[in-house]
């Protein structure tokens, strides 16, 4: 078994106690935990959540081009950097654990890190530990129960295209939405003309002090959070188990 661990922790999407005793037993193992921070360098939600069980001394701030989303090239370099910033902490200390919001194999900035550290530090094991996410947090916080019976789950980056969710909301099951903020008026658009609006619920910084939860009926278009969470649950015809 190797020598070099890099743990991707998942610490949830905002709120300390949402963090596993085995998140944080991995965060506490760790010589180093890396927590990601942008550019512009304010405190993220993964090191605020991290600074709840690991003293400030043992936290790495590594920066990255997160709220980059138009320029790849300059968005690859801040990953190449912050792999290869990585790599160094890893042969100097032996272990370091990643904090990431949610969950490390959910469209996590760790699985680039993972593929570049592997590249870099060769030998190096890496491990994920799973982390809850918005999507589960939001059901919890708003009573939208995410599936029913055989009913699928849908999950849609909203950076992939407005036309990516309405073809999902045509189709059966729960539909949830991530990363949408900017496109918040055509997410609406698309619950209104699919016929879903009537029971999809929002969210942003769930967890937090300035957590907001509304019916998606309300939403008048304005710009949201980057990090806003949708839940369009399935159709369904009332009776047990339907919508309480």
């Amino acid at each position: 078994m190797s020598s070099i661990r890099l743990v991707g922790v998942g610490v949830g999407p905002g709120d300390p106690e949402l963090v596993t005793v085995k998140g944080v037993n991995a965060l506490r193992a760790a010589e180093v935990v890396v927590v990601p921070v942008m550019d512009t360098g304010e405190r993220g939600r993964a090191e605020a959540t991290v600074l709840h069980y690991v003293e400030p001394e043992k936290v790495v701030r590594v920066v990255f081009a997160l709220n980059e989303r138009s320029d790849r090239a300059r968005r690859e370099a801040a990953w190449d950097a912050a792999g290869e910033r990585v790599a160094e902490l890893l042969k100097e200390r032996g272990s370091v654990a990643f904090a990431t919001i949610g969950d490390p194999n959910v469209y996590s900035t760790f699985t680039y890190l993972a593929q570049t550290i592997a590249e870099l530090v060769p030998g190096v094991a890496v491990e994920t530990v799973p982390g809850i996410t918005a999507m589960q947090d939001l059901a919890a916080r708003s009573g939208a129960v995410l599936t029913e019976g055989t009913e699928p789950l849908t999950l849609v980056p909203v950076t992939a295209g407005s036309a990516v969710l309405k073809e999902a909301l045509d189709g059966p099951g729960t539909v949830v939405a991530y990363k949408f903020g900017r496109q918040a008026a055509e997410v609406a658009e698309a619950l209104r003309e699919t016929g879903r609006i009537g029971d999809a619920v929002w969210g942003s910084a769930l967890g937090l002090p300035e957590e907001s939860i509304r019916p998606a009926a309300e939403l008048d278009g304005a710009a949201l959070p980057y990090l806003s969470t949708l839940i369009a649950p399935a159709r369904r015809d009332g009776g047990r188990g339907g919508k309480l």
